[in-house]
């Protein structure tokens, strides 16, 4: 009787090993090849008035001169970021791009309304993504030490007089925000947050429902997933909780049509920000098109906070 009670045990364990298993390759596993995917556009009905615009940022910031930065993450991946320069000496955002995206594909954009600013521009792809290391995405878990590690580095390279702002988009916007009650050099002066989730938790049990799918039950595979096979877990430092012991002023946007990452999850981490901090929403705008939507009004809102570190 035992006999068969252990191998029962065994059996559903094996099951539950293999359904995390799936879990975790269809979240966050990424066949990254290292290379940019220059194609790699976004797609959709909400996207398609937008693509000649995509497309001429992706292929102008392709033809701009910059100079390629590499670093080793805290666990030996070769991260990646290319630099662009505006003015010597002017202010840089770290500009993070979002899941299963590359620097080049979510932030092409982000170096013109960075130059239009006055402002350099570092695209950094992150780790399982674009030219860096990696396979596996970590919804900002891994992804803000990386931050936290270029931080450090362009303070390094630059000196301690450059200002830094981060910025980020989707996944790479709930990046940045991780960060924001951590230690930082002082020359770090903000955070600019375009869309992003409150948790990994939130995002992934909202994404779960879309799917039709029991949310209580899918989250605990998915979980599990990221503890057996990425070897994290989800639920550390959610942006959310961050904000609340913020050490740097926040701007955050989101596209009030968003259906992927609900404007009113920027609205809850701007609820529970105690920094200086303001939040632009944008009618019509879906996920992650803020700025193509509208760049005039993007534009104006960032010098209006940031007038120091902005052209006029």
């Amino acid at each position: 009787m035992l006999f068969w009670i252990f191998g029962i045990m065994l059996l559903l364990a094996a099951l539950m090993a293999l359904i995390a298993f799936i879990c975790f390759r269809m979240a966050f596993y990424n066949h990254n090849d290292g290379r940019e995917r220059g194609k790699d556009i976004l797609s959709g009905k909400a996207y398609e008035p937008y693509l000649p615009l995509l497309h001429q940022w992706t292929e102008s910031v392709r033809s701009m001169p910059h100079e390629d930065f590499s670093i080793t993450s805290f666990d030996g991946l070769k991260l990646h970021a290319a630099y662009y320069e505006c003015i010597p000496g002017a202010p840089v955002e770290l500009l993070f791009h979002g899941y299963r995206g590359t620097a080049e594909r979510d932030m092409a954009g982000g170096v013109h309304r960075c130059f239009s600013l006055g402002r350099n521009a570092l695209l950094v792809d992150q780790r399982a993504s674009g030219k860096s290391e990696g396979h596996v995405i970590s919804f900002g878990v891994n992804e803000h030490k990386d931050c936290l590690a270029w931080v450090d580095f362009m303070t390094k390279h630059f000196g301690k007089d450059v200002k830094l702002i981060l910025t980020g988009i989707s996944m790479g916007a709930s990046t940045v925000l991780m960060c924001a009650d951590k230690p930082m050099p002082e020359n770090v002066v903000g955070i600019l947050a375009d869309c992003g989730y409150t948790s990994a938790r939130d995002i992934i049990r909202k994404v779960i429902a879309d799917m039709k799918m029991p949310v209580s039950a899918g989250y605990f595979f998915v979980k599990l997933g990221a503890k057996l096979y990425g070897h994290f877990d989800l639920e550390e430092n959610p942006a959310v909780d961050c904000v609340q012991r913020s050490l740097l002023p926040v701007i955050f946007f989101h596209g009030e049509e968003d259906d992927f990452v609900p404007c009113d999850m920027s609205r809850k981490n701007f609820a529970a920000c105690t920094s200086r901090k303001k939040l632009v929403t944008v009618p019509g705008a879906a996920h992650g098109i803020s700025f193509p939507v509208a760049p005039e009004r993007y534009v104006a809102e960032l010098r209006d906070f940031y007038p120091e570190y902005s052209l006029r």
